[in-house]
């Protein structure tokens, strides 16, 4: 097997042969060991006469022992497309990558998911939106899928982790690299606790062309993708395009009309994608029945159902709102001066029942 498989590694190492050339000679010629021995003429229709050359002449023996050594390791894995557990829902998504490097439960790897995924500059309220949604989607029994990236992404994965769920970290790195490091204990979670996948090889360091091709993994890896919060100019808009362009539904959630983190997701729902409020919003719009019941009771996006009471009828959490708000505007909105403002804001942050954001604003937490 050692052998098979390093052939598959040969073939996804070579400069210059991407992944729809790797598949034509896949498809011309059969497994990778085939290509190898496969006479020039019968390549050089594919591949032209300079890359025939490289793909003889190329070595990479160091990488592929190395990279064998690794999945030998507990836990680790090496997917190839002939593996009956490569990710199915990806074989119906653009490029499906020709191999992927896998840590954790290669199992969940064809269950049903789902992706959430916004900006790595969330709001708290982001942050506890992707967890709350991530931890009703999973009692409803799909595992989430994320980039690991700092923020909503972040959120998405730990709300999965603490609610007993399962969740997908695709990553734009080698699977031996995290990228940002300030996940690395998350990372470790997720690899006891789900999967980390990456078709990039060992060692790949974060480099900024490799995270939209890793977002399309993330699209295909979903029946559906909700972005949380997203600039105009986000890469989660990417996510959310690719998904629409798999044929997966597209959800966002609404914000302020003010805030910058909301304006990515307003524009998604001008272009058809769905607003919604709460996870049974999702679960409704997919016909996720038999899920349905067990979370008929999911927190809406701000822990309030709509129409229903607000839980909390503290004066100032009135006064401020849902949307961010500066001190000069509460103050005028409550009918108290700032300095007495300040005095009752900080006993409700210490609560984590507000926080405080750039500018002087605060925003009510869910």
């Amino acid at each position: 097997m050692n052998g098979e498989l390093a052939a598959w590694l040969r073939l996804t190492l070579i400069p210059g042969i991407g992944g729809e050339t790797q598949r034509q000679l896949l498809k011309a010629l059969g497994d990778p060991e085939a290509i190898f021995a496969a006479p020039s003429a019968a390549l050089r229709g594919i591949l032209g006469a300079g890359l025939v050359e490289r793909l003889r002449s190329h070595d990479c023996h160091a990488e592929v022992e190395a990279t064998l050594s690794w999945a030998g390791q507990a836990g680790n894995h090496i997917l190839t497309l002939a593996d009956a557990a490569y990710p199915q829902a990806l074989l119906t998504a653009a490029d499906p990558p020709v191999l992927l490097y896998v840590k954790g439960d290669i199992g969940l790897l064809n269950r049903p998911g789902f992706a959430i995924v916004g900006s790595r500059n969330a709001t708290k309220q982001g942050e506890a939106n992707a967890e709350a949604f991530a931890a009703t989607l999973c009692a409803a029994g799909f595992v989430v899928v994320s980039g690991l990236a700092a923020g909503i992404d972040a959120a998405a994965h730990r709300g999965a982790l603490a609610a007993a769920g399962t969740t997908i970290a695709v990553i734009g790195t080698g699977i031996d690299r995290i990228y940002p490091a300030r996940n690395e204990a998350l990372a470790r979670e997720i690899g006891a606790h789900g999967v980390i996948i990456s078709e990039f090889p060992l060692g790949t360091p974060p480099l900024p062309a490799n995270f939209p091709r890793r977002n399309r993994l993330i699209a295909g890896l979903g029946l559906g993708c909700l972005v949380v919060e997203a600039a105009r100019q986000s890469g989660s808009l990417i996510t959310a395009r690719l998904a629409a362009e798999a044929g997966r539904e597209v959800f966002a959630i609404p914000g302020s009309i003010h805030s910058p983190q909301s304006k990515g997701c307003h524009a998604l729902i001008k272009q058809g994608a769905k607003l919604v409020e709460s996870a049974q919003d999702i679960l409704e719009e997919l016909g996720w029945g038999h899920g349905i019941a067990a979370v008929s009771a999911a927190p809406t996006i701000d822990g309030v159902a709509p129409g229903g009471p607000a839980a909390d009828e503290d004066p100032i959490l009135r006064a401020l709102g849902h949307d961010p708000c500066d001190l000069d505007t509460l103050a005028t909105r409550s009918g108290l001066p700032p300095e007495t403002l300040l005095a009752r804001l900080l006993p409700l942050e210490l609560e984590g029942r507000i926080a405080p954001l750039p500018g002087g604003r605060y925003q009510r937490l869910g």
